[in-house]
């Protein structure tokens, strides 16, 4: 049934390759376990003892809060699946509860620093260089996933009208619009790669200096590096930047339900982080300014 689950996830919700690898991952996990610990029980037909046993074990074995969560969520989806199939007739995760978790605001880095790296720092005038650049900007510019930048095509990107079609999270396609100084990258970086990479068919934006697609560690280095370098974050992923545009556009007075289509989510509550940040620069500002603060 753990087949037939994927199958599903895959054919009929549709989700990304990278939750379909993170279902995969948590269900072999799973049954790895039950078929040392209890060979005689079959995933399908776990109980709450079963199924709790294991989340034990796997707090025992030191995993965060937030990966025992993404486990008992992945286990939940499975049992619902069998529920909905009528494998089973009752859900044995509904005494399951997730695990507290520390609530942390989004790593932002700070707008005189994202100036400075965007428009001060001297990038080489090659292939390379000028892909580190573009990569940065329609990461700020844009707000996208790192999934949806490496496996954007040039078909996507409307250059009259200033817009790049994404497609997200369970191949959800929304339009994000960039600013204007991005297109002469844009064209600049083309014209560089076309003539000092080869070419190949596969239609997609960035590259390596040999013509194949980039993969999520290269471009997650490239984000590093810059980062690291020119700016006081305290982390350094493509994440970093997604959290930026979210933070800038609302502590520049954009409306809420906007920048939850821009960044593709599925509820305001995945939104509403973004607002936290805001909240403390506010109360930051009141405690330097208030006499009685």
């Amino acid at each position: 049934m753990v087949d037939s689950f994927l199958n599903y996830l895959q054919f009929e919700k549709r989700v990304s390759k990278h939750t379909l690898t993170a279902y995969q991952t948590d269900l072999s996990q799973f049954t790895e376990f039950i078929n040392l610990t209890f060979p005689e029980v079959k995933p399908e037909h776990a109980d709450y003892g079963t199924i709790r046993s294991w989340i034990i074990q796997v707090v025992e074995q030191g995993a965060k809060a937030t990966s025992v969560n993404r486990k008992i969520a992945s286990l939940r989806t499975f049992y619902k699946f069998l529920l909905r199939e009528q494998v089973i007739a009752k859900n044995p995760m509904l005494k399951i509860r997730v695990l507290k978790t520390e609530k942390r605001l989004p790593s932002f880095i700070q707008e005189k620093e994202i100036a400075s790296l965007l428009d001060t720092v001297q990038f080489e005038d090659s292939h390379t260089g000028w892909r580190d650049k573009l990569i940065l900007e329609l990461f700020y510019a844009t707000g996208m996933r790192l999934s949806e930048l490496i496996t954007l095509k040039e078909s996507q990107i409307d250059l009259r009208n200033g817009t790049v079609k994404v497609l997200g999270k369970r191949n959800k396609e929304r339009v994000i619009p960039f600013p204007a100084p991005i297109t002469p990258i844009i064209k600049t970086y083309q014209q560089i790669r076309n003539k000092e990479v080869t070419q190949k068919k596969h239609g997609f934006l960035f590259v390596t200096d040999k013509g194949e697609p980039c993969y999520p560690m290269m471009v997650y280095r490239i984000v590093k590096e810059y980062l690291n370098a020119n700016t006081t974050a305290s982390k350094h992923s493509p994440h970093v930047l997604r959290h930026t545009y979210a933070t800038h556009l609302l502590n520049k007075g954009a409306e809420i339900n906007a920048v939850k289509d821009l960044l593709g989510h599925s509820s305001l509550a995945a939104t509403q982080v973004y607002t936290h940040n805001s909240i403390e620069k506010l109360k930051k500002a009141y405690d330097q300014a208030h006499p009685k603060a």
